[in-house]
């Protein structure tokens, strides 16, 4: 395949993600809204997929996917039938959308919050919370993780109030509501328990066992994994419809997304609740179902793959980077946004998608997979795609 222009770049990248978005919606798995301010709020991408569809026009969405179709033969390239229907109809998503839902309510009294963990994700949930409003007890193995958190707190603060953004009274208030520990019991009266610890499915369900056991009956149990399936969590406690998903993106402080991701099992009061919280601590919420990638992962890695493919068909790094900021508006290039995330991690979670969608065109790229044997992981290595 022989790409030279930076429309057709777009074309080769920017078309399948649209695609995909369409049967997301298509499906039902989540709202027009809700897929459009996932990527919007999650990525920092000017718009969402379906509005972009609509401003391109779905007529014209259609027949550059069919071209792609009938040169690659590929699935994803196939037009989501959505996609067929609104063009011949010369509709728009936003008309079809019909998700006007209700402002979510808080069905469930949440004053005191807990959070498991001290990294970096699961310390800048307890500044969330703290900068909210709310008391948080967080717990970790160590006093020395704990006063790390602390200090990380502080250090964000400190930076808030030399820019102006706060002062020393607030950073006070928000300090004063943290109290650490090394034992799980003291999260026995929390309303909420978040745990932000391991992506490692066997210990987050030997967490979510002892939560059962500490938390106080009606306590939410909260994850924020991107990739652990919620259900088998669920299943382990005596509470499963108290059990969902709280994904926050990093850095939690900054970022504006939250995905609430329920289980067949979670209860609508829990549901909203959970959104309306997150909307309570300046979050944008968006709902979405237990199925891997959620809405971000789910749009966003195959659209990396696919720039991996690319430029093993011979397009230049740099000339794909430059392209789809240019055409797209994206903030990143596709390498360098992996980079930055890590190919371990994308590598992960591009074969957790082609495990669950059973779609060849999810195949993870040899280059990706090149990458990560040879410890090229990104920034983090110093070297990925691009070297630093």
């Amino acid at each position: 395949m022989t790409v030279s222009t930076q429309g057709s770049i777009h074309d080769v990248l920017v078309l399948p993600y649209l695609n995909h978005a369409i049967r997301m919606l298509e499906s039902g798995y989540a709202t027009a809204t809700d897929i459009d301010n996932a990527m919007c709020f999650g990525c920092g991408y000017p718009q969402g997929p379906l509005a972009t569809a609509d401003e391109i026009g779905a007529a014209a969405v259609r027949d550059a996917l069919l071209a792609r179709f009938e040169e690659t033969g590929d699935n994803l390239h196939k037009p989501a039938d959505l996609l067929t229907k609104v063009a011949g109809e010369t509709g728009t998503f936003a008309a079809v959308a019909g998700d006007h839902a209700k402002v979510p309510e808080l069905r469930h009294t949440i004053e005191k919050i807990g959070v498991v963990g001290t990294g970096t994700m699961a310390s800048g949930i307890v500044q969330v919370f703290a900068q909210a409003g709310y008391d948080v007890v967080f717990v970790g193995r160590s006093q020395e993780k704990l006063d790390g958190v602390v200090a990380g707190i502080t250090k964000s603060l400190d930076k808030a109030i030399a820019k102006g953004r706060s002062d020393e009274e607030t950073k006070a208030a928000v300090l004063g509501r943290l109290t650490g520990s090394t034992s799980r019991e003291d999260l026995g009266e929390a309303d909420l328990i978040v745990e932000g610890i391991a992506e490692d499915l066997e210990v987050k369900t030997e967490l979510f066992k002892d939560l059962d056991r500490i938390a106080k009956a009606g306590a939410i149990l909260a994850t924020t994994t991107s990739s652990m399936p919620i259900t088998e969590l669920a299943k382990v406690t005596a509470r499963p419809g108290d059990v969902i998903g709280m994904h926050f993106f990093n850095p939690a402080p900054v970022m504006k997304l939250v995905e609430v991701v329920t289980t067949d099992l979670t209860s609508p009061e829990v549901d909203e609740t959970v959104r309306a919280l997150s909307t309570a601590v300046k979050k944008v919420p968006v709902s979405c179902g237990d199925r891997s990638g959620f809405i971000v992962n789910a749009l966003l890695f195959p659209y990396l793959n696919d720039a991996v493919k690319l430029h093993e068909s011979g397009v230049a790094i740099a000339e794909i980077d430059a392209a789809i900021k240019e055409t797209a508006g994206f903030p990143m290039g596709p390498f360098e946004l992996l980079d930055v995330v890590g190919n371990d991690v994308s590598l992960a979670i591009q074969s957790e998608l082609r495990n669950e969608f059973g779609e060849p065109g999810f195949d993870p790229a040899a280059l990706l997979v090149e990458k990560v044997q040879e410890g090229k992981l990104g920034r983090k290595t110093g070297e990925g795609f691009h070297t630093y």
